[in-house]
Parts: C-alpha cells; sequence; structure tokens
C-alpha cells in the first residue's frame, strides 16, 4: 500500500460504537448482523483501535446523538433515520443502548466529539476544531454505518481538506448491496484510500517501526 500515516497527524475516527449497534441484544444488531460477521466487523475494529494505540495514532470518538425524551418532535424536517430513531429510541441517552460497546470504550486523553444529529460526525460538533488544535490532516474512519454516518462523515472530512481513508472490514451496513455501493461506487470518488483492517495496522506498524 503506497499510503503512509504520520502517527503525529493522524487519527482514527470510531463511529457510533453503540451497544445498540453492536452487542448482542442491540436494537440494531439483529438487522446488522449478517454483514458484520461477514466482514469480521468487531474483531478489524479491536485490531484497528489496538494498533491505532500501539503506534500512537490519536483514537477520536466519534458519537451520535443519544436519543432523548422529546427529539426530534418538534421539527420541521426530520429525515428519515431520525424518524427512525424517534420511534425506536435508538441509543438512548441513560440505556444500555446507548453506551459504547465495552471493547471500545474511550482511554484517558482520548476525544470525545459532540455529538451528531444527522450522519457527518462534522456538522454542527467540535470535531473539526479537536481535530485541528491536535494537528491531525490524516482520518481513518471506522465504526456504523457504511453508508450513511462513515461515508458522510468521510466526504465531510475531505471537503474540509483531510487526507480520508475507508477501511471496507471495520464497517458494516444493514445490506451487502450497501457495503457495495460504499465502497465501490461512492468511496472512490471522494476517498484518497480504500483500504482492509490489514493494511491499514500494517501501515501503522511500520509508521511506529
Amino acid at each position: 500500500m503506497s499510503e503512509t500515516y504520520d502517527p503525529r497527524r493522524t487519527a482514527v475516527l470510531l463511529v457510533d460504537p453503540f451497544n445498540d449497534f453492536i452487542s448482542e441484544g442491540g436494537k440494531v444488531w439483529p438487522h446488522l448482523e449478517p454483514v458484520a460477521r461477514e466482514v469480521g466487523l468487531l474483531d478489524h475494529l479491536r485490531s484497528v483501535i489496538a494498533s491505532a494505540r500501539e503506534a500512537g495514532v490519536r483514537v477520536v470518538f466519534v458519537p451520535h446523538r443519544r436519543w432523548e425524551p422529546g427529539d426530534y418532535d418538534s421539527w420541521e424536517h426530520p429525515n428519515p433515520s431520525q424518524r427512525k430513531i424517534q420511534q425506536m429510541h435508538h441509543f438512548a441517552r441513560g440505556s444500555w443502548g446507548g453506551e459504547f460497546h465495552p471493547d471500545f470504550e474511550p482511554q484517558p486523553g482520548e476525544v470525545v466529539a459532540q455529538e451528531h444529529w444527522g450522519s457527518s460526525g462534522f456538522a454542527n460538533t467540535d470535531l473539526d476544531m479537536q481535530l485541528k488544535q491536535h494537528g491531525i490532516t490524516h482520518v481513518a474512519i471506522v465504526g456504523l454505518l457504511a453508508n450513511t454516518c462513515i461515508e458522510a462523515t468521510a466526504r465531510f472530512a475531505m471537503e474540509l481538506g483531510y487526507h480520508v481513508t475507508l477501511v471496507r472490514d471495520a464497517t458494516a451496513a444493514l445490506r451487502p448491496e450497501m457495503m457495495h455501493a460504499a465502497h465501490e461506487l461512492n468511496g472512490p470518488a471522494y476517498a484518497h484510500a480504500i483500504v482492509t483492517t490489514d493494511e491499514l495496522t500494517t501501515a501503522f506498524e511500520e509508521a511506529r517501526a
């Protein structure tokens, strides 16, 4: 792989690692499970995060808005995903489903960005400021979902001038065709690199050496 990652300038953006998404018993997990198991999502997320931490690459948490009573009730234009959250109470604040998966808890000193209301982790949050204040120029974006929050966050990152890496097996979607669209159709139009977990962790190891 030709891409290189300076640990001082690189961050892994871990998007929405909530129990509702990736834990047994989570509200969305039964719908996500077939694709997640096919790509080895959880093991690959563990590998990316562990490798980043070992290499000195910053891990930044990019959480979705945790649902609270009244959210979206008076909005003029909630989108379809927000209406689904309004109905199903995904990632409810104070609930187990709205907690981070136990394998993906922030460590001391790691940034947890403000919660995003829509799909992009940058829109109406402090994520861009946090990255710039830490000297970040390169972002590798992992987590959920490939064709919604990952894609929206990655596109926004590109527009802001970041070098963007997608990790095709450290994300998942509700259907295989959504994964195909995210990585084969849409990703090549904006991402600087689309890699596997093994390729990314190897690059991190080389950067550490």
